[in-house]
């Protein structure tokens, strides 16, 4: 019998059932709840032939630990994601844009990652194995449905994995609140891996003497620096903004 995992809240639900239905083995949805969101999807879900249980609240909560579920669950098959960073790489036609992320504890920060990473193209996410979450049903949840669409990439050493971005010609920019060059004037082109620390620290020392190039984002008020996700999805956008324009 294959081990499961659970999906939680109606984005990151709809999302699989969208995109990838033949993994979801159940849809467990709260008697409660009879509103539009809720009927459409049981609706979505039992035309494609997945069962739908309505259960009470406390069912619901002893699947997901207790986490905010919004009335529903989705139990989909835990599926081991044999994608590589050269896989990836080697399939790109266009200059990669990756998002590495060292030490990122915080599950809610690493789901906004992944959305802004869905939202500016993303080609993959880089993670570290240990002292880091990883995705689990908060991320997907405020991930609002990117983990089905952002390759997420665990990595056991993440000095070694920037050693070997570096020998596919791939820039590491890391985003220091100390940076050389300001976000306004960065070149933002070819291949580039956009590498931030964790909650509080920040880039870890070796981490930060890895990267090619450190760019900060200009403040104007009196806070001295920004949340990761917040950071990420600004210099997300200031990449695509600028390839957009062809610079």
């Amino acid at each position: 019998m294959s081990a499961s995992r659970y999906l939680i809240g109606f984005h990151a639900v709809t999302a699989r059932l969208r995109q990838r239905a033949e993994g979801v083995e159940g849809i467990y949805i709260t008697a409660a709840r009879q509103d539009r969101r809720a009927r459409e999807v049981v609706e979505l879900a039992q035309s494609l032939g997945i069962e739908v249980h309505e259960v009470d609240d406390s069912r619901l909560a002893r699947l997901t630990d207790g986490e905010i579920h919004q009335g529903v669950v989705a139990q989909v098959r835990a599926e081991v994601l044999r994608q590589s960073i050269e896989s990836i790489l080697d399939a790109l036609t266009a200059p990669p844009l990756l998002l590495l992320l060292d030490g990122v504890t915080d599950p809610h920060n690493l789901g906004a990652c992944l959305r802004s990473s869905d939202a500016f193209g993303v080609d993959a996410v880089i993670i570290p194995k240990d002292r880091a979450v990883g995705v689990n049903a908060t991320v997907a949840k405020v991930a609002s449905g990117a983990v089905e669409t952002v390759p997420v990439i665990t990595v056991t050493n993440v000095a070694r994995t920037m050693r070997d971005l570096k020998e596919r010609g791939v820039w590491l920019v890391g985003a220091d609140a100390d940076g050389a060059e300001s976000l306004f004037e960065a070149d933002l082109s070819g291949p580039i891996c956009w590498v931030l620390g964790g909650e509080g620290s920040g880039l870890r020392r070796l981490t930060r003497e890895l990267c090619d190039r450190s760019v900060s984002i200009p403040l104007m008020g009196s806070v001295a620096s920004l949340n990761v996700s917040v950071a990420a999805g600004i210099c997300l956008y200031a990449t695509r903004q600028q390839r957009s324009r062809g610079s």
